[in-house]
């Protein structure tokens, strides 16, 4: 089944993308998304992340030459690193008792990449039209 959702969302995903032009946050966030849809609080988490990293991209990209390839692994690299610090040094401390689990190490930075690419509202937006697609399609098949 997890094979087939992440298929349905490639499908979906370039589907909206060749229709709409816009990218719904990466080739594989919107199948991670729809696999974690029970799971909002991680949705949300992995969302923080990708804004955080988004903001950290932008503020050094006044003092570095950022641009395609680096700037996509900068932002992968930071989401890697951000989520490593969560649930290495904040998880773990009894800062505070919400479980902060995000949605993978890298779907955070692909999201992120894709803010930085378009707006943020319709890279957000797309994700949650192609998650929601993704999922109707998932409950219908076997």
């Amino acid at each position: 089944m997890i094979l087939q959702l992440f298929i349905i969302g490639l499908v979906v995903g370039f589907i909206f993308y060749e229709i709409t032009g816009i990218s719904p946050g990466g080739v594989i966030a919107p199948a991670y998304f729809a696999l974690f849809i029970y799971e909002p609080d991680r949705i949300i988490m992995t969302v923080i992340i990708a804004f955080i990293v988004y903001i950290i991209i932008r503020g050094l990209s006044q003092f570095l030459i950022l641009y395609g390839r680096r700037k996509f692994l900068l932002a992968v690299l930071l989401s890697f690193f951000l989520k490593l610090l969560i649930d290495n040094l904040i998880q773990p401390a009894d800062i505070m008792k919400l479980d902060l689990q995000s949605i993978g190490y890298i779907i955070p930075g692909l999201i992120a990449n894709e803010m930085g690419r378009q707006k943020i509202t319709s890279t957000l937006m797309s994700l949650g039209i192609v998650t929601l697609i993704i999922f109707q399609i998932s409950l219908i098949l076997p």
